[in-house]
């Protein structure tokens, strides 16, 4: 996680964090697995791409999905990567 800052503060009766996260650490992250991972077609396993968990949970969030909703999860995240505003952090270019 690439956390700049964070603030905790209250609203009303809520406690509120606030986190501001640096997305350049992805972006390099993904850039370098381009170049270095394999990703051997025929593999049973691929790495897609790199989200930090705090981006997954805004799209979440976004989608109205629990953690426990593994499947849902895993759509989110696939559609996410898929679109092409966060293409960018996809290193495989493949379908699954």
């Amino acid at each position: 996680m690439y956390k700049t800052s964070e603030k905790i503060f209250w609203e009303d009766d809520r406690m509120v964090v606030k986190t501001t996260v640096d997305g350049n650490g992805m972006l390099k992250d993904a850039a370098y697995a381009r170049e270095v991972a394999p990703n051997i077609l025929g593999s049973d396993h691929k790495h897609v791409g790199n989200v930090d968990i705090v981006k997954v949970h805004e799209w979440l969030k976004e989608a109205g999905v629990e953690w426990h909703d593994t499947h849902a999860v895993q759509e989110v995240i696939k559609k996410k990567l898929i679109s092409g505003e966060y293409s960018k952090l996809r290193n495989w270019g493949g379908t699954w």
